[in-house]
C-alpha cells in the first residue's frame, strides 16, 4: 500500500513537473525536471540523510519470455528506452548502494506494451508499469504481464 501511495506521489509529482517544463523550451529539461523530481523521491533519502552513493548511468535488466522460458540481460541508458519482446522499457533513474552498506540497487521504470492493430502496424501501446523496482526484491513491486517477467540486476556508472 506504501509503495502504491509513493508511485501515485511520484506521478502526481510528475504532472506537475510535466506542466512547469512545458514553459521550458528544450526536451533536455524535461527530462532534467524528471531526473530531479525522481531524485527527491529517492527511498535512500528518505531513509537516511545524505546520501552515500551517486545515481548511475545505465540499468541492467533481465527479461524472461514465459513462452520460450528464454532470458536476455539487456542495458539501458537513463532516459533512453529498449524494447524486449513486445515491450518497450524506459529508464528514468537507479542508484546502486556502496558495498560496505547494506546491497541495495533500484531503479524507477515505465513499461508499455506495444501491440499492434493485427496487420503488423504499431498502435500506441498501454502502460503496464510505472514505478521502482529493487534488485533484492523483485517481488515486492513486480510487472505483471502474462509473457514477460522484467528485474533489475545492476545500475551502473
Amino acid at each position: 500500500m506504501k509503495t502504491r501511495f509513493l508511485v501515485s506521489l511520484s506521478v502526481a509529482c510528475l504532472m506537475a513537473t510535466s506542466a512547469q517544463a512545458q514553459d521550458a523550451s528544450a526536451s533536455g529539461q524535461d527530462s532534467d525536471a524528471i531526473a530531479d523530481l525522481l531524485r527527491r523521491d529517492d527511498p535512500d533519502a528518505r531513509n537516511r540523510g545524505p546520501l552515500s552513493s551517486e545515481p548511475g548511468d545505465i540499468v541492467v535488466l533481465r527479461g524472461l519470455d514465459k513462452v520460450t522460458a528464454r532470458t536476455r540481460d539487456f542495458e539501458i541508458p537513463i532516459g533512453e528506452t529498449a524494447q524486449f519482446g513486445a515491450l518497450s522499457v524506459t529508464a528514468h533513474y537507479c542508484r546502486k548502494r556502496p558495498p560496505e552498506e547494506t546491497p541495495e540497487t533500484y531503479a524507477f521504470l515505465e513499461i508499455h506494451d506495444r501491440r499492434t492493430d493485427g496487420f503488423g502496424v504499431d498502435v500506441d501501446g498501454e502502460q503496464i508499469f510505472s514505478g521502482w523496482m529493487f534488485a533484492s526484491r523483485p517481488a515486492q513491486n513486480p510487472l505483471e504481464h502474462p509473457v514477460y517477467d522484467i528485474w533489475v540486476l545492476d545500475c551502473r556508472s
